[in-house]
């Protein structure tokens, strides 16, 4: 199975026992495998780590690469770190405005980006999934167990917070989102099928659950706090305690990958409707409205990837296709609006970990990495101005970083 683009996995095995309910409180400390503390040692040591002169980074953006991270200032886009770190690593925002989350090959390692580098603190387990933050808790899946973590990002520091974990039935590539009012929304599935979500209470009882969501990938949240979570065959949207199926307009209609905003009813997804295809181009993005429970598909001329979808500061779809343009969708209408040209053409490889162009927005700024290029640009999403760039050593992966101050 691929564990970045939500790739089918196309295994037909029974689904068993669903969900167990197993809540557990923790309060430990970190126990990072000793590679990892090696590194956060030597990363502590020169990089802005508590008693040293090291100078804090604004606003700082991480990117990856093969063998390591940058941690860069947000405005200039200057390179404040590079930090040295083996195997194929992804970032996400941790949901406060210091720290992100690097998932590793033992689990998701705590970054003090602003402090420019590794601590100690890590949450073990084995291929590390999703990392989602919303209403201020900020959760992680881990794919290898089923175990899902709860915490508040406030708390994350140079020693573990205190968590609450709760464990699915079997381990499979999932997701969890903890809502405003204490509910868990969590994925159903074992390694070889995945099914539907299930609904948890703030007592962690089951308050409802669909299992009509064959291949479930990936979830946004929308305004009013309404949950969409992708199907191969439509969405499922979970909204005042109710789940509705909308399915997509065609027989099989993937969406998989999902960017929400809390200005915006409507959720922008992919869409893939080639179930043989090895690696389809979509051409095609779905908006996903929460009060009508209606897609609507959008064809934007150009094709695209996973990390091709981001909002805007005031709900806007945004994404960047392989024309090298910022496509700017107005979601009600599901017109497109303007188109920001950033890079020159590009292919997507093949390979889901290989680099290509990857877009992340923070308030009023689209931050773009350019990999045959070894670039990254800061881009302003209302007047497609070039704010600052960059050339980096190495080829850049993934882009993330800090909730905005």
């Amino acid at each position: 199975m691929k564990y970045g683009n939500g790739t089918r996995h196309r295994a037909a095995a029974a689904l068993g026992v669903l969900l167990a309910a197993s809540v557990t409180l923790t309060a430990c400390g970190g126990d990072p495998s000793g590679s990892a503390a090696e590194k956060s040692e030597k990363s502590a040591k020169s990089a802005g780590a508590p008693g040293t002169s090291a100078k804090p980074v604004e606003d700082p953006v991480v990117v990856t690469y093969d063998g390591g991270l940058y941690v860069l200032d947000g405005r200039t886009l200057k390179v404040a770190e590079d930090i040295p770190l083996k195997g194929f690593n992804r970032v996400n925002p941790a949901g406060d405005d210091r720290h992100v989350m690097v998932s590793t090959a033992t689990g998701f390692q705590v970054m003090d980006a602003v402090g420019r580098r590794l601590t100690d603190v890590e949450f073990k387990g084995p291929k590390p999934g999703h990392v989602v933050h919303h209403a201020g808790s900020t959760v992680l899946f881990s794919d290898g167990t089923g175990e899902v973590t709860v915490f508040d990002p406030e708390d994350l520091g140079d020693t573990r917070p205190k968590s609450e974990t709760y464990g699915s039935a079997a381990p499979h590539h999932g997701v969890a989102i903890r809502l405003a009012n204490g509910e868990l929304v969590t994925t159903l599935g074992t390694e070889e099928k995945r099914v539907g979500i299930t609904v948890l209470g703030a007592d962690r009882e089951e308050v409802t659950r669909s299992e009509k969501c064959p291949g479930v990938h990936g979830e946004a949240t929308a305004k009013d706090e309404a949950v969409v979570i992708g199907c191969e065959d439509g969405v499922l949207v979970y909204k005042d305690g109710a789940i509705k199926k909308v399915e997509s307009p065609t027989e099989y209609g993937r969406v998989g990958n999902q960017a929400g905003s809390d200005e915006s009813p409507v959720v922008l997804g992919d869409y893939k409707k080639d179930k043989d295809a090895e690696l389809e181009r979509p051409e095609q993005v779905s908006l996903i409205d929460t009060r009508s429970g209606k897609m609507r598909l959008v064809d934007i001329g150009t094709s695209y990837t996973f990390r091709s979808l981001a909002r805007g500061p005031h709900g806007e779809a945004l994404v960047l296709g392989t024309d090298g343009k910022i496509h700017v969708i107005d979601p009600e209408t599901g017109k497109v609006t303007r188109k920001i040209s950033v890079l020159g053409p590009w292919q997507e490889p093949l390979d889901w970990q290989q680099p290509r162009p990857a877009l992340f927005v923070r308030d009023h700024t689209a931050y773009v990495s350019d990999p045959s290029g070894k670039k990254l640009l800061a881009i302003d999403i209302e007047s497609g101005e070039r704010l600052a760039s960059t050339r980096l050593p190495q080829s850049p992966n993934e882009v993330s970083g800090v909730k905005g101050h």
